[in-house]
């Protein structure tokens, strides 16, 4: 009963690529500059991770090197153009993208808002890129004396729809953003249409935890749709099957943040079954780097540190422990947006060579092919395997 466990620790990047500077993020890196700036608060430990290996990772900053690592490492680069979490994750799970996803720094334009409104029948208010924390205060107040949705977008490929839960039901922003997905094809096929509901009052508005995304497609197949067709298991933790659209998914749970993205993970590993547990825990990206809450993003990862022996510990004989990123999104940085990083590469199993150092690989497709290895899956995928270095 061969398993390979994905966690995706959303943004975690670990420094620019060396194209960084085509997309504005020259400097970033995400866990080094969080490491810096929480250098001297004691309780920033990162123990488990560090006892991995996380401090042998090529370019990784402050963290010790573990004498003796209990797992294999490594980094990797991203082949697909762009730096947003569909983008990611698609060339994770074996998709590379020749040419980014579209982006709309100057709003989107009046074809794209006049479907829009035809289609949900009412005026929208926004249409210019923002922080979602920022733009539901400037906008919030008119939201609620008006219905009007608020419309928004960020450097990222997304068409983002915000609403208070109590003039626009959750139900109701759902079907908006079900059909700006239909609507956004072509040309205008943004990567995710993403549903933003908040509560609260002008001056006191908070983002509820019933998010959605609304993903494109995966324009072909991916490790997972193999590993389903072939019989195996794809359990999805968190936004996974969102950002996939459902497709090569099996089984798929949504989450309420971080801590209850591990519980349910390690809730999958204790049941039999032969396959893929893929787990996106979203919290770092979506509560601290966009808001550049560095503390906050630290405890984050600390928290996350702290619950990895209770994943690890529930691991069976041929479990296969893969933990990744997806992009970066540094919270020290003048920028709320993703920034084009390396990602980190963490494997740990019984069968798993410890110290194993993988260095700098080319693609975040490399997880993908090894998984196919690993399980026995016939894939026509991207990616190089790195199964023979790492296996005992």
């Amino acid at each position: 009963m061969k398993r390979a466990i994905i966690i995706v620790l959303d943004s975690l990047g670990v420094g620019e690529l060396p194209d960084a500077a085509s997309y504005g993020d020259v400097g970033s890196d995400t866990l080094g500059n969080i490491t810096i700036a929480m250098k001297n608060e004691p309780w920033y430990k990162l123990e488990n991770l560090t006892k991995l290996g996380l401090g042998h990772i090529d370019g990784v900053k402050l963290i010790e090197k573990a004498e003796y690592p209990l797992g294999a490492v490594g980094r990797l680069g991203e082949v697909s153009k762009g730096k947003d979490t569909t983008t990611g994750h698609w060339e994770i799970a074996g998709i590379v993208l020749d040419s980014a996803f579209p982006t709309y720094p100057d709003g989107f334009p009046d074809e794209v808002i006049d479907a829009f409104e035809k289609a949900v029948g009412r005026k929208c208010i926004g249409n210019y890129p923002a922080s979602g924390t920022a733009i539901i205060e400037e906008l919030g107040e008119e939201h609620m004396k008006t219905g009007y949705p608020i419309v928004y977008t960020s450097a990222d490929s997304v068409f983002q729809i915000a609403a208070h839960e109590e003039i626009i039901p959750i139900e109701q922003l759902y079907d908006m953003c079900e059909k700006a997905r239909n609507l956004l094809t072509g040309k205008h096929a943004v990567g995710r249409v993403i549903a933003r509901p908040f509560e609260g009052k002008p001056g006191s508005f908070k983002r509820t935890d019933r998010r959605r995304d609304f993903s494109l497609k995966p324009i072909k197949k991916t490790v997972l749709d193999f590993a389903k067709e072939q019989g195996l298991e794809v359990r999805g933790v968190g936004k996974i099957e969102d950002i996939f659209s459902g497709q090569g998914i099996t089984h798929a749970v949504h989450i309420h943040g971080n801590m209850d993205g591990v519980d349910r993970t390690i809730e999958w590993i204790k049941e039999d079954f032969s396959g893929i547990l893929f787990t996106n825990l979203v919290d770092f990206d979506m509560l601290y780097g966009h808001r550049n809450n560095v503390e906050g993003y630290a405890r984050a990862i600390e928290d996350f540190d702290r619950r990895l022996p209770e994943i690890m510990g529930e691991m069976k004989e041929d479990d296969i422990l893969i933990i990744t990123a997806d992009h970066g999104c540094d919270p020290t940085t003048e920028s709320t947006d993703h920034s084009r990083e390396y990602v980190p590469l963490l494997i740990y199993g019984k069968s798993v060579k410890k110290g194993v150092n993988l260095k700098t690989r080319e693609s975040f497709s490399d997880i993908a092919a090894t998984v196919a290895e690993y399980l026995g899956v016939e894939a026509q995928i991207e990616g190089k395997s790195f199964l023979k270095e790492i296996l005992i």
